[in-house]
């Protein structure tokens, strides 16, 4: 598959997970920087200039304002940087005022995004049965900063606005554990458990390519503004109705 040409903004694990998959996948890559570079803005922007789509992975420090920076860049910007939810306002007000678009997922496996919506769904089916408590149980890498991670925030959330009522996360950090996420409703004589296991992060690396191909398109038809993975799934079953139909 031939896609957009990409700047990756970050040099860690994921940025060069991001650039291993594209190469391997035909991708042009116009450019990598690292924090060196992405402080100053000539060739932050000389990048932008050059691609389709940008790809950021940095850390949650340098997200906020490197966003702010690229907003106004007519780069449409793929983020997936978590532990800066408190500045996302700030952030995606600066996208929306610029004519940016952004498209920033806590996780982009495409096996999450499912877990999230089977899990709201589980919730609001169990939330009026007496008997029935659910808790939250995340596991990610010795290395990672944030905790709980983002993708536990979000399943959270989803949870208790269906449920109403407070749900507990439990963050393990340990070993190596690229992540695994889990939904436990816990029931006197039952237990219903839906877990989603990432087996290697480039399952990120390729949803993140997989969300810029996308945010790439609707750049490219003139859409502006503030995006998630929800809306990429939206548009691919509303795609996949309308084949249906037509077929």
């Amino acid at each position: 598959m031939t896609g957009p040409r990409i700047a990756i903004i970050g040099t860690g694990r994921m940025g060069h997970a991001v650039r291993a998959l594209a190469e391997a996948q035909k991708w042009s890559v116009v450019a990598q920087l690292g924090r060196a570079q992405t402080e100053r803005d000539e060739p932050l922007l000389a990048a932008l200039r050059e691609a389709d789509v940008a790809i950021e992975f940095t850390t949650a420090a340098e997200t906020p304002s490197l966003l702010e920076r690229m907003a106004g860049a007519d780069c449409p910007i793929v983020s997936g940087t978590t532990g800066w939810l408190q500045q996302r306002a700030r952030v995606e007000s600066a996208v929306r005022e610029r004519g940016g678009a952004l498209l920033w997922a806590p996780n982009f496996a495409l096996g999450v995004q499912v877990l999230w919506r089977a899990s709201a769904y589980a919730a609001k089916m169990l939330s009026g049965i007496p008997g029935f408590a659910p808790h939250i149980v995340e596991t990610h890498h010795a290395a990672k900063q944030d905790a709980p991670s983002g993708t536990a925030i979000e399943l959270q959330h989803r949870v208790q606005e269906a449920w109403r009522t407070a749900v507990p996360v439990t963050s393990v950090r340990v070993g190596h554990v690229p992540g695994t996420h889990s939904l436990v409703v816990d029931g006197t004589f039952e237990q219903l458990r839906l877990t989603h296991e990432a087996r290697d992060r480039m399952v990120f690396a390729e949803g993140a390519l997989t969300a810029s191909a996308w945010l790439a398109e609707r750049w490219g038809e003139g859409k502006r503004g503030v995006f998630g993975m929800d809306d990429l799934l939206d548009d691919a079953l509303a795609r996949a109705s309308a084949g249906a139909q037509g077929g």
